[in-house]
């Protein structure tokens, strides 16, 4: 059995959940999410020709402010008295294309990300692991926005492989967190819901040592 975790699976699909979630959790308002709704075919061919369809994602993604996009329900990581920079990191995860930067680092601890970047980045570490001479400090960051966006061996939809690994006789087991805004649980729906398979279980809550999973 192969297990998938929170996959992106479908860019229609995905970006559809996505909307839905926020608004079905009250990030976004009415309004917002009717202009998404009326504006927005994330079926066609390139959904993000639409400028009245970008600039109501990035509506979206903007309302989530200082929310965790990635965990609703967490703290976020206050850097100073003004407040926390996770607006400002949302926005450039989205740039009007159908890809959005993945949550690298999960953890109770909201501040995590700001560890790594300041472990990666002194000169004792970089010069133990040959990055840097230990005095020409080279800049580590999470994630390479270039690279990122540059990146051009992506699938829009991965449902095609599912249905050839379902009829080879694979079991895949496919999950979603539900405070999980950025690939939903609504999108993971969406996408197992165009496979058309039957339904062999009833609908039931898990639990791990006597606690609902979420």
């Amino acid at each position: 059995m192969s297990a998938l975790g929170n996959p992106e699976t479908s860019d229609s699909h995905d970006w559809q959940g996505l909307v839905d979630y926020a608004w079905s959790h009250a990030i976004v308002s009415d309004a917002t999410h009717d202009i998404t709704r009326d504006n927005c075919k994330f079926d066609s061919d390139d959904p993000w020709n639409n400028t009245k369809c970008r600039d109501a994602v990035d509506e979206v993604l903007k309302q989530y402010g200082e929310i965790d996009i990635y965990s609703l329900y967490t703290p976020t990581c206050i850097q100073n008295s003004s407040g926390s920079n996770n607006g400002g990191r949302r926005l450039l995860m989205f740039k009007s294309t159908s890809k959005m930067i993945p949550g690298i680092m999960g953890s109770y601890d909201p501040c995590l990300d700001g560890y790594t970047t300041s472990f990666y980045n002194r000169p004792d570490v970089q010069k133990a692991l040959h990055a840097s001479d230990g005095h020409n400090i080279r800049n580590w960051s999470i994630c390479n926005k270039q690279i990122f966006n540059e990146w051009k061996d992506s699938m829009p939809s991965v449902l095609p492989i599912y249905k050839k690994l379902i009829a080879g006789g694979l079991r895949i087991w496919v999950y979603s967190g539900d405070t999980d805004g950025r690939v939903p649980v609504l999108s993971t729906r969406y996408c197992l819901d165009t496979l058309g398979l039957p339904t062999v279980g009833p609908w039931r809550p898990w639990y791990h040592k006597k606690q609902v999973l979420q």
